[in-house]
């Protein structure tokens, strides 16, 4: 959400800012419905301000035993207040119109943030590791995982149609235990607090962070009027939606595994094998929230964590500036962390890392304040760390050995029941 000061006081920056997003000028529109709405909002207070003046003329005639007085003002009482009705009518027409235009609108994008229309305007920011060895044709995780019998898209479409899986024994273990080792580095190492969010929110949870109301498609809405989360960013940044935080106590950081579930509306023809994009995914969720003055620091910081699981995986993987044209409609600034999957031979995105500054908390009304100073609007940041289907891919891609099996990197072997190799069972 945008601050409505802010776009009267710098239309031009405004507009400029949109364009780098490739959106075309909207704050005239913006100016001018806000001038009838301010307008009219005085116009309003005037009449409330002489009714409230007839309405003591009323018991001042009557005092007087004035009778004619009395029956003149109340005429005009009686007016007023019909013009008052209307007008709060038309002043809750006006501000909704401009409410909904506000909130359809992204976030500006920061000043460093790369130009560009596409993902191939993208910048390199760094790369870490190697691309693992193979003297054998490397496999892509789905033809990996059916012929292990562990990976089982057949049944999950008889049970639920398209972009759905079923994972067996070790592979069904090996999510489990990357989500276990993903929460113990986040919170023993990075001082991430653990939460277990609902994952049935309402409408606004999902206006709060950016969601609703454009992206209504793209999720799943339940019969009762919940909807299922698309991702723990929306729970967790809203623990502090109305709220106003001790600028001691900041920043907060908080993780989540949970089940994620998008209806991937736009995505038609991309990713229809394998586990890449699914209805149903889980991840494990990174949620900051700081001032002004630390979000950048945060972001770097929320992105290096990203970044140490797959150190520590072994994988190898490039981190990406977003260019404008890129970024998510809340994000302010957006860091991708790519791996490399062999099979498919290529870099795909496993965490995007968001500085969101204070969009979403506009939306949320979440501030914090510092002694006796104003409240003002916190900054939110959010990331994936990691999500937890796509690190799966890429264990089984880099770690596949030529008769079809996986050796399971170091640090997973304590959650995988003191096994080193995946394979297949019976």
């Amino acid at each position: 959400m945008h601050d409505i000061r802010e776009i009267r006081d710098d239309p031009q920056g405004f507009d400029a800012g949109l364009k780098r997003r490739g959106v075309a000028p909207i704050a005239e529109e913006i100016i001018k419905k806000d001038a009838k709405l301010r307008a009219l909002v005085t116009g309003l207070q005037q009449l409330q301000a002489r009714r409230n003046e007839a309405s003591k003329q009323i018991g001042l005639a009557k005092a007087k035993k004035d009778e004619a007085a009395v029956q003149t003002f109340m005429h005009e009482v009686a007016g007023l207040k019909e013009e008052i009705q209307q007008s709060e009518e038309r002043e809750r027409i006006l501000k909704r119109a401009l409410d909904d235009i506000l909130a359809a609108i992204p976030n500006l994008p920061a000043v460093d943030a790369p130009d560009g229309a596409d993902e191939s305007a993208n910048v390199e920011l760094r790369r870490a590791g190697k691309p693992k060895e193979m003297d054998f044709k490397p496999k892509e995780h789905f033809d990996l995982g059916e012929a292990l019998g562990l990976m089982d898209f057949k049944t999950a479409a008889r049970i639920s149609g398209s972009r759905f899986v079923v994972l067996k024994g070790q592979l069904a273990q090996l999510e489990r235990g990357l989500a276990a080792f993903m929460l113990d580095l986040h919170t023993r190492k990075f001082a991430y607090q653990e939460i277990v969010p609902p994952v049935l929110v309402r409408d606004e949870a999902l206006f709060g962070t950016g969601q609703l109301p454009k992206f209504a498609e793209d999720l799943f809405h339940a019969d009762n009027g919940h909807w299922l989360i698309p991702t723990a960013e929306v729970p967790l940044t809203n623990l502090v939606r109305e709220g106003i935080l001790d600028e001691e106590d900041l920043p907060l950081r908080f993780t989540a595994y949970t089940p994620c579930f998008r209806a991937e509306a736009g995505a038609a023809g991309k990713d229809t094998h394998g586990i890449i994009r699914q209805h149903q995914f889980s991840k494990v969720e990174l949620v900051s929230i700081t001032t002004p003055e630390k979000s950048n620091k945060e972001h770097e910081r929320m992105t290096e964590c990203a970044e140490e699981v797959l150190k520590l995986l072994g994988l190898h993987f490039r981190t990406m500036a977003l260019c404008t044209g890129d970024m998510g409609f809340a994000a302010r600034k957006t860091y991708d962390i790519e791996v490399w999957l062999p099979g498919q031979k290529a870099f795909r995105e496993i965490s995007s890392c968001s500085n969101c500054a204070d969009f979403q908390a506009r939306r949320m009304n979440a501030r914090s304040r510092a002694g006796e100073e104003k409240p003002r609007f916190v900054h939110t940041l959010n990331g994936s760390g990691l999500a937890i289907g796509r690190t799966m891919v890429a264990i089984l891609e880099n770690y596949q050995n030529e008769d079809g099996s996986i050796t399971i990197p170091d640090v997973l072997i304590s959650h995988m029941g003191g096994a080193t190799i995946i394979d297949r069972q019976g």
